[in-house]
């Protein structure tokens, strides 16, 4: 009987809390099969850990540095630049005249590369330093939290908590996880939640339940919520949920979601635009020229149909690498780093460089009170 009733107390612990505002105090206690006064045991947090995990939100995989430098040369005006100048070093290898020019034979395909290679440098350095600074604001301030372990208060890293831990709060402090409020350790206690409802002034918390499952976030006045700030007083709670399974988890998750259906900025899609008529034009301008002279392939002077073909061909190429804007692309992306060099110095933080013209493109910001 005592083991059919350890199994039965470790069953209701690792299941989720169901609708934890709309419980009285004394039934999230039974719940997690714990009291004020001792809080959790060393065996049911590392229980508890083990089946929950870590409280952190999850974190995007960083781009290496490697698909930091592919991502430069996925722009089609790009591309074409590349192979024009790898056609330029073709022909300068098979030109009979290269050899006698030597390396400056070599110049035009070097400079299109060079320029090339100089617009991945920017694009690369500009989003490694804008993730470096992200990460050194996200290490800024350490997130700590007052919990009640084995009847004894102690400063843990919040990343250590798991549903079930008794955690005390204060004005300043951080809400380290969504906790329901079990104790109040002074008159009143608010919250500053605008970034979860977009209240412009902080909430007074209670202890009572709430009438009805299915609430939106502002009428659970029972409910601290992570990522939130105590404005005034102390109180101490329950941690109900961690992680990804917080509200603020859940806002991220909705975040990512909407971030792999990222569009186009309107300078992205007028250069996509731009390179795809002029590869239509390069394209059609070559073969036209080539084509117009093709009674002129077994000239004599050539000596042979072939090598006319070949000469002739090389004119068509020739002709397109000179059409191609070499110098559109460093242009463009000394104007968007300029743009990021003035947003840093307003404290802007700016990850990639076409963010610069969304930003210049806006005309109307429509925002709530968040």
């Amino acid at each position: 009987q005592s083991a059919c009733a350890s199994g039965t107390a470790a069953a209701m612990i690792s299941a989720k809390i169901p609708s934890p505002h709309s419980l009285l105090c004394e039934d999230v206690l039974d719940f997690y099969r714990l009291s004020l006064d001792k809080g959790l045991s060393a065996e049911q947090v590392a229980d508890q850990r083990e089946r929950f995990g870590p409280n952190k939100l999850a974190e995007q995989p960083g781009k290496s540095l490697w698909e930091l430098v592919l991502a430069q040369f996925e722009d089609l005006l790009v591309r074409i630049l590349l192979v024009s100048a790898a056609v330029s070093f073709g022909l300068a290898y098979i030109d009979e005249n290269s050899h006698e020019e030597g390396l400056t034979a070599y110049v035009e395909p070097f400079v299109i590369l060079l320029i090339l290679v100089a617009n991945a440098f920017v694009g690369v350095w500009q989003e490694s330093s804008a993730e470096k600074a992200l990460d050194a604001l996200k290490r800024l301030q350490p997130d700590h939290a007052q919990v009640l372990r084995e009847g004894t208060w102690q400063q843990v890293e919040a990343e250590d908590l798991v549903p079930g831990d008794v955690v005390e709060v204060k004005a300043g402090d951080k809400v380290p996880a969504d906790l329901r409020c079990v104790r109040l350790n002074t008159t009143t206690v608010r919250i500053e939640q605008s970034q979860l409802t977009g209240e412009s002034q902080s909430v007074s918390k209670q202890t009572d339940k709430v009438q009805g499952k299915d609430c939106i976030i502002q009428s659970k006045v029972n409910m601290l919520f992570s990522s939130t700030t105590v404005s005034n007083g102390s109180c101490i709670g329950v941690v109900v949920a961690t992680g990804m399974d917080t509200e603020i988890g859940a806002i991220q998750a909705a975040v990512t979601d909407a971030a792999e259906d990222e569009a186009q900025t309107p300078l992205q899609q007028k250069l996509e635009e731009f390179g795809e008529l002029l590869a239509k034009v390069i394209f059609s301008i070559c073969a036209t020229v080539w084509i117009i002279n093709y009674k002129k392939f077994s000239d004599p002077m050539h000596g042979g149909s072939l090598r006319g073909c070949i000469y002739y061909l090389k004119i068509a190429i020739s002709l397109a690498v000179a059409a191609i804007p070499e110098g559109l692309p460093a242009v463009v992306t000394t104007c968007l780093a300029l743009g990021t060099r003035k947003m840093a110095n307003r404290n802007a933080i700016v990850r990639q460089l076409p963010s610069v013209e969304t930003l210049g493109c806006t005309t109307v910001i429509c925002s709530d009170k968040t």
